[in-house]
């Protein structure tokens, strides 16, 4: 159950399209006179959703006085780098078009906001039916605020300080990271170095964790940098440069985060003369133009940006229209090999 309460129980688009035998959107476009299905299953759905007394939500027909149709994306990682447009950084560009398009699929438009909690925020982003957060922090302001209000939500990633929230989608970062690590070592890696975040979110803590809990099982010492998101590649080469100068044993594979962080240690290790993957190697965990386009290229994981906003969409929507069934959804994410960890 979600921190948000009990909704009450009726029945929902989903019932109408199990015993009707078609999808949801099918019902939907049948309800509204909308779509291509023909005479015959408009009128067998409408039969089904009078013979179980449903009745659409106002929020997926927009009729209820005060409806605006519209749900609201906020992506917490962009407030807290300070820019929406960072560069190379593809997934967030992919997550807001598959999410729109989504909404768009289901008769709703979609309006992306920067952090709610700031006074200059215009009075219609508090208006709109529904909110997806993206990566919230740690017993995240935005996410108290609309759980306050009431607003229904939905987030991408778990908030780590709200364990009895439940109404999230995305991968499960202890797995996606045991199986990083698991690699770099079956490619002969021995001391591997973990880059982490500095934004308090599932994403970095569950990985850290994960980390650290793995080096422990292969009797490995844990060596972790935590490196603002924002310092970008920069970061990236600021952190090799204490890796693979320092007085400490050298680490013999590296594993960030971010693939800027990635790409940037990428830049310092070949321009201190140390080659990758032959005394390197390099993965992210997270895939971007920089790990996609390095020579070499980079392994990362990817988060399948495409797939979670549509699936953070369709969780939202089903919220709003009576949908109780206990979430999360858990992604798997993919994992792209390439020659900075000697494949590909």
């Amino acid at each position: 159950m979600s921190e948000q309460g009990s909704l009450p129980s009726r029945p929902t688009i989903r019932d109408v399209a199990r015993e009707a035998g078609v999808s949801v959107t099918t019902v939907s476009h049948a309800l509204n006179g909308k779509g291509t299905a023909s005479e015959a299953t408009r009128q067998r759905v409408l039969a089904v959703a009078d013979r179980l007394a449903y009745r659409a939500h106002p929020m997926a027909r927009g009729l209820r006085q005060g409806r605006t149709g519209v749900l609201g994306l906020d992506m917490r990682p962009l407030d807290a780098i300070g820019s929406y447009l960072p560069e190379g950084v593809d997934y967030f560009m992919r997550f807001a078009g598959a999410a729109a398009v989504t909404a768009l699929d289901h008769g709703l438009g979609l309006m992306l906001v920067p952090d709610l909690t700031r006074s200059d925020i215009p009075q219609y982003a508090h208006g709109v039916d529904g909110y997806v957060v993206g990566d919230p922090v740690r017993d995240d302001p935005v996410l108290t605020r609309l759980i306050d209000a009431s607003v229904p939500v939905v987030t991408v990633g778990r908030d780590p300080g709200r364990p009895t929230f439940t109404d999230w989608v995305g991968p499960d970062d202890v797995d996606e990271t045991k199986r990083v690590l698991d690699l770099l070592r079956s490619r002969g890696a021995e001391h591997i170095a973990f880059l982490a975040g500095t934004d308090d979110n599932a994403w970095n803590v569950d990985s850290e964790k994960a980390y650290r809990s793995w080096a422990r099982r292969h009797d490995m010492p844990a060596r972790v940098l935590h490196i603002p998101e924002a310092a970008a590649e920069e970061g990236g080469a600021d952190a090799a440069r204490r890796l693979l100068k320092g007085r400490q044993p050298r680490p013999d594979a590296v594993y960030c985060q971010t693939g800027r962080h990635a790409a940037g240690v990428l830049a310092e290790a070949r321009r201190l003369g140390v080659a990758v993957p032959r005394d390197l190697l390099i993965a992210a965990g997270s895939d971007a133009q920089q790990t996609r386009h390095a020579t070499p290229a980079i392994t990362a994981l990817d988060l399948m940006p495409e797939e979670t906003g549509k699936a953070a969409v369709e969780l939202l929507i089903a919220r709003l229209a009576g949908d109780t069934r206990p979430g999360p959804i858990v992604l798997p994410a993919e994992l792209r090999m390439r020659a900075s960890t000697g494949d590909g």
